[in-house]
């Protein structure tokens, strides 16, 4: 069944609560599992070595989405205690999906975050957790606003409030994610011209994500619930259409590449320029059309991200790497180590 969900054991001290810079690690020094598609085999490694498992020919596909400040503090007009609301996806330019913590959500609430920025709920739902914001500024001058008040989502296993720069990506530009698009943070401008002297194509798309947990375990969204939006450029499509012809490998780094790629495979029956939502659910029966392998961290028991796992190698493997990863200490999250399935 496509429900089906991967369930194990996570101690706690495998949980990842500092960035690698914060354990006096590289960025690119962290553990590598590399899991063999085909028979299971797993190696350890470090991420810098990644070149030593790819071709000539081979191209990595990254995720340049820029991670935002999204968790916001706002005083609800006419009541005294601040809120927290966690934005959750973009709608437009003015107009956010947002968890509102507060006792009571009604249409026609005003939120007060600073002198300048102002939001209106206009949308509300009591079967669902998500209400829509629309603010009293768009655009840049709102992004901006987001930027100054706000701060990274984070979720309890992170024990100290890092940064921003600590959630993102060397290489993102695209500001519009809620959460990092945390496969590539291993990534360094070293590692990405080392891949590129052994010969390897790097690649750049757009998904932003959104948020995966509501802070209360009533919810339960599935992907198809959970809409992201993405754009593949022309150069892109183009590189991983040339990479298949050439029976080169095509490396999707993060769950969020495959997502999109294989989004819009499945519209059209192959790669090309595109943009829209994506509420693909990618599964252990589903057919990858694009991704032949993916760079990606340790993901939570009973997860759609595991699920996701399970579309690249048969579930009785991946739990057993799992477990072997778990023996071995690897760490789990967005601050954690890499697997490598080729």
């Amino acid at each position: 069944m496509e429900t089906e969900l991967i369930d194990f054991h996570l101690p706690a001290e495998l949980e990842a609560a500092k960035p690698a810079e914060r354990r006096g690690l590289r960025r690119d020094h962290v553990n590598l599992m590399v899991l063999d598609r085909e028979t299971g085999d797993t190696v350890d490694d470090i991420f810098f070595h990644l070149d030593r498992y790819l071709n000539p020919g081979d191209l990595i596909v990254l995720n340049n989405s820029r991670t935002i400040p999204a968790v916001l503090h706002a005083q609800k007009a006419g009541v005294a205690n601040r809120v927290e609301i966690r934005l959750a996806q973009r709608k437009d330019s003015s107009r956010w999906e947002a968890l509102i913590r507060d006792s009571s959500v009604n249409v026609g609430d005003h939120y007060v975050f600073s002198n300048s920025l102002k939001a209106e709920v206009i949308d509300t739902d009591p079967e669902k957790p998500l209400a829509t914001l629309k603010f009293s500024k768009e655009g840049t001058p709102l992004l901006n606003d987001i930027y100054e008040l706000g701060e990274p989502v984070r979720y309890e296993y992170i024990l100290e409030p890092w940064g921003l720069d600590n959630y993102q990506t060397v290489f993102a530009s695209v500001p519009g994610s809620v959460e990092m698009p945390s496969a590539g943070r291993a990534f360094t401008w070293e590692l990405l011209n080392k891949l590129k002297d052994k010969g390897a194509g790097i690649a750049y798309l757009q998904l932003h994500t959104g948020l995966t947990y509501m802070l209360d375990d009533k919810w339960h969204q599935h992907p198809s619930e959970n809409l992201e939006y993405y754009e593949i450029p022309a150069a892109t499509a183009k590189a991983v259409n040339e990479t298949k012809r050439r029976g080169g490998k095509v490396i999707a780094v993060g769950t969020t590449v495959v997502r999109a790629l294989e989004t819009v495979a499945s519209k059209f029956g192959y790669l090309k320029a595109d943009k829209g939502w994506s509420d693909l659910f990618i599964h252990k029966d589903f057919p990858l059309q694009i991704s032949d392998g993916l760079v990606t961290g340790f993901h939570e028991p009973k997860t759609t991200h595991l699920a996701l796992l399970s579309a690249f190698i048969d579930s009785d493997k991946l739990t057993k790497s799992y477990q072997r990863a778990i023996q071995k200490g690897y760490l789990w999250h967005e601050f954690g180590d890499i697997n490598l399935i080729l």
